[in-house]
């Protein structure tokens, strides 16, 4: 049965025909699948049905995270962009065999680690876009240079386990390290603070100043962590659109900082790591500091899971897991322990154990309209008190009770997401808070969805309306302890944030984290989702959702297809 059965479905390739078509209209391929294969095809006259419906595969891996395709292993792994059950087995997948043949004879693809500039490249039976290769060997062999003279470090751990204490630390020391006796005139290390995203540099920044003024150093070094400023890793490597290798620093032009640190790592794309790692300079110190534990880049690879993965175990020199918690509560930690070694029985038996810190409300909403009344008195109780103290003009105020409580969904829309759920709580709400349909009224949280550097605002970030004295409403953000307060008609792209995307929480905390799982049939429950999400919560974690849903999620981690973690262990 097609899952495209419509005709004017936009997945659907028109005019494609053969294998191409065949896979499109079941949704293996998506049209820019088809397309590009079939263009490549025409521009050196492969005809071979076999070797286009490889490209294609190769080239529909990386939009879904992928690195390589694997064609002795993907009639097995191949899935469909539909949350409705579709039988692949009854494809005409090529015999694999026939199938490397046919690609090592074509002329689109190179075979081996030679380097014939060809579009595709073909090592076994993993088949690669060129660049993704090109990306992968450069990733590997840079790192593995910076590890062999003892100039990479990486910093591991889940929220709480003090990796911005370490970081903090570590520059605290290099820069004493400098400043000591030497036949040199002391100068401190040129460091670069790096994340990316532009919330998650914020985070960074605030983290390493927090932690500094709390650090046994001297004034002048603390001086110098103090300040210390926090860039995206675009901003950092200079965007320069149009010129051959898109960023201003690469291997010709080295950034000049003696210790680059890069936090969030496991939101870096194996292309992003490639352009970072070659525009160190080979004498500059990368510490890499991030949660493999956590959802990955939506780009092609897992690159922080590979580095710490490719050390032994315990993990290897210049590798550092950091295991104890000192954030949240004993009962949320055991959770996110038992999922995060996929430990099923675990997490079931976890969700249980900490009455008053963990509730777990065991039932699909979209088959129940009650069971959620704990979701609903937190929200209102949040709501609530955003709306009172943004009323008062108490921005700081409105911001903290702003990150008390927030409701985290899977999906942006449909019964599990954050459009339905958003204004179900703006329902609940709108016997307190008259004017809630309007669109700046006072008390309205916001969520930032794209970055505007221009205000300084970057997607993700988080603020309320709040009243004026004796001014119009004004948009209040905080940043290290500041208010920054901006006419709402200066907002760019914003939303409504009684609930957001777990993807979006990222690199947040909530004192109550209320998490809405979806079916245990949605293709996006992973193991890195429900991670992610039970992680947000520092005090109160609601888990509302079936143990089928558990199960499935604990079960089902991110399966990436990459050769890093071969490559970096030689």
């Amino acid at each position: 049965m097609s899952a495209l059965a419509d005709p004017f479905e936009p997945r659907r390739a028109t005019g494609a025909t053969g294998l191409l078509r065949e896979f499109n209209e079941i949704g293996v391929l998506s049209a820019a699948d088809v397309h590009v294969a079939a263009r490549l095809g025409e521009l050196v006259g492969e005809d071979s049905e076999a070797v286009r419906l490889a490209v294609a595969l190769a080239v529909r891996g990386p939009r879904l995270g992928h690195v390589f395709v694997d064609l002795a292993t993907i009639r097995d792994t191949a899935s469909v962009e539909s949350d409705e059950p579709v039988d692949l087995s009854e494809l005409p997948w090529p015999e694999t065999d026939e199938w490397i043949r046919a690609l090592g004879d074509s002329d689109l693809v190179a075979c081996g680690e030679d380097d014939a500039p060809r579009p595709l490249r073909l090592l076994g039976t993993r088949l690669y876009l060129d660049r993704y290769w090109r990306d992968e060997c450069a990733v590997a062999a840079d790192l593995n240079k910076l590890k062999a003279s003892g100039r990479l470090e990486v910093i591991a751990g889940g929220p709480g386990t003090g990796k911005t204490t370490r970081v903090a630390r570590t520059v605290a020391e290099l820069i004493e390290q400098a400043a000591a006796p030497g036949p040199h005139p002391p100068r401190p290390p040129l460091v670069a603070l790096a994340a990316p995203t532009g919330k998650a540099a914020a985070r960074l920044q605030e983290a390493v100043h927090d932690v500094t003024a709390q650090l046994p150093v001297g004034e002048s070094v603390r001086e110098l962590l103090m300040a210390l400023r926090a860039s995206t890793l675009h901003r950092l490597l200079g965007w320069r659109p149009g010129s051959h290798s898109r960023f201003a620093h690469d291997r010709g032009n080295r950034l000049p900082h003696d210790v680059v640190i890069v936090d969030e790592t496991s939101m870096v794309s194996l292309s992003l790591m490639a352009r970072l790692v070659e525009a160190v300079r080979p004498e500059a110190r990368l510490i890499l500091v991030g949660d493999p534990g956590q959802l990955t880049s939506i780009e092609a690879g897992v690159v922080l899971g590979d580095i710490v993965d490719s050390g032994s175990h315990p993990p290897g020199e210049g590798i550092v897991v950091l295991e104890r918690v000192h954030r949240y509560g004993g009962g949320i930690a055991k959770v996110a322990e038992a999922i995060r070694h996929g430990d099923a029985d675990g997490t079931v038996a976890a969700l249980g154990a900490a009455p008053g810190e963990v509730t777990w409300l065991p039932l699909d909403v979209h088959e129940t309209e009650g069971g959620v009344e704990l979701v609903r008195d937190r929200a209102l109780a949040a709501g609530l008190e955003v709306a009172r103290a943004a009323r008062e003009g108490a921005a700081l105020e409105a911001l903290a009770a702003l990150g008390r409580f927030r409701l985290l969904c899977a999906h942006r829309r449909g019964p599990y997401g954050v459009s339905d759920w958003t204004s179900r709580i703006q329902g609940w709400l709108a016997a307190d808070i008259e004017d809630i349909e309007q669109r700046d009224y006072v008390g309205r949280p916001l969520l930032v969805t794209e970055n505007d550097y221009e205000l300084g605002l970057y997607n993700g970030d988080t603020g309320v309306i709040v009243e004026g004295a004796g001014e119009r409403p004004s948009a209040a953000f905080e940043r290290g302890g500041e208010v920054l307060r901006f006419s709402p008609l200066r907002l760019g792209a914003v939303e409504t944030a009684y609930a957001m995307t777990i993807h979006k929480s990222q690199g947040s905390q909530f004192d109550t984290a209320a998490v809405l799982l979806p079916a245990a049939s949605s293709r996006i429950l992973t193991r890195e989702l429900l991670y992610t999400a039970v992680t947000r919560a520092r005090r109160e974690l609601i888990l509302v959702g079936t143990e089928a849903a558990v199960r499935q999620a604990v079960a089902r981690p991110v399966a990436r297809a990459s050769g890093l973690r071969e490559r970096l262990r030689g």
